[in-house]
């Protein structure tokens, strides 16, 4: 049956140059079986990323502490959502440390889904986890991606303290996506702010300034090239030194639809003027993810 012109208009071709191999199977089955085993989660396979056969390879690989389930539910994310959040498993550092050390992962990024309903929003539970991985492998990098700890306005005064609390466990690296320009923020970041992201990479530097922090953002979403650099340049004033720049692939048809999807010329082009900026590290293409070549920045 032919889509009603109102349908057909929604919905772009997928350009050529978003469609990618995700690798070797047996690279991505031996990681999922060591995952399942130790029922914990990674966001590779959680967000069916698809670079996860290449960071594999790479001895790369970002895990989803606390669970699956997430608190909030931005319209762009395909981490489940809507209901309630699972309790924490004791021996999930311990897992996760585990499977570092059988995977042979040099670098480690550590993600979470958000746990506003947790008293710290998780925060000791990234210092517990770091601890675990570095106990059993000295030498692995350990990279954070976290939610913005907000916690609402009654526990506002307490981000700042969540914040430190990672920050003085020394990661590699400190990243929170920013996801998108300052006018977007309400339809695809529901619960997040575009100021309090940019509060949260300003704390990080304010505590320890000898960290790099990191952040994202996705293209797609109907924003226009002068709103992306104003993102980035908003980003070099609170002295974020890394940056990427994706394009955002809609998961299902329950989550927002593409507007654009953008070529890899104009992504060379918003890379170039972000490095002309000051970013130390920049990754933009359409395939690029949070956590993509992560360990080939250094530290």
């Amino acid at each position: 049956m032919t889509k009603p012109a109102s349908k057909r208009n929604l919905e772009l071709t997928v350009p050529t140059w978003v469609r990618r191999s995700i690798g070797k199977a047996s690279e991505i089955s031996t990681v999922q079986k060591i995952i399942k085993q130790r029922q914990i989660h990674t966001i590779c396979e959680e967000g069916r990323c698809p670079n996860r056969g290449e960071c594999y390879a790479q001895k790369t690989a970002s895990f989803l502490l606390m669970g699956p389930v997430c608190t909030r539910a931005c319209a762009f994310c395909q981490v489940d959502k809507g209901h309630a959040p699972m309790a924490l498993d004791p021996d999930e550092p311990r897992k996760v440390a585990e499977a570092v050390q059988l995977l042979g992962l040099r670098y480690v990024v550590l993600t979470s889904v958000a746990r506003d309903d947790l008293p710290d929003q998780g925060a000791s539970w990234f210092v517990k986890t770091m601890e675990a991985i570095r106990e059993d492998n000295p030498e692995t990098q350990i990279e954070v991606l976290t939610a913005d700890f907000w916690g609402g306005h009654s526990q506002e005064a307490g981000q700042r303290d969540r914040i430190a609390t990672v920050v003085k466990a020394k990661p590699t690296c400190y990243n929170h996506n920013i996801e998108t320009v300052r006018r977007l923020q309400g339809p695809v970041r529901r619960g997040a702010k575009y100021e309090r992201s940019l509060q949260v990479l300003q704390i990080v530097k304010e505590i320890d300034a000898s960290i790099p922090t990191k952040s994202g953002i996705m293209l797609g979403h109907g924003e226009t090239e002068v709103e992306v650099i104003e993102t980035m340049t908003d980003l070099r004033a609170v002295e974020c030194d890394r940056l990427t720049i994706g394009q955002y692939l809609r998961p299902s048809l329950e989550h927002l639809p593409v507007q654009k999807y953008w070529t890899p010329e104009e992504f060379e082009h918003l890379g170039a003027i972000a490095r002309e900026i000051g970013f130390t590290h920049v990754r933009s293409g359409p395939l690029v993810r949070s956590s993509y070549h992560a360990g080939t920045e250094g530290s």
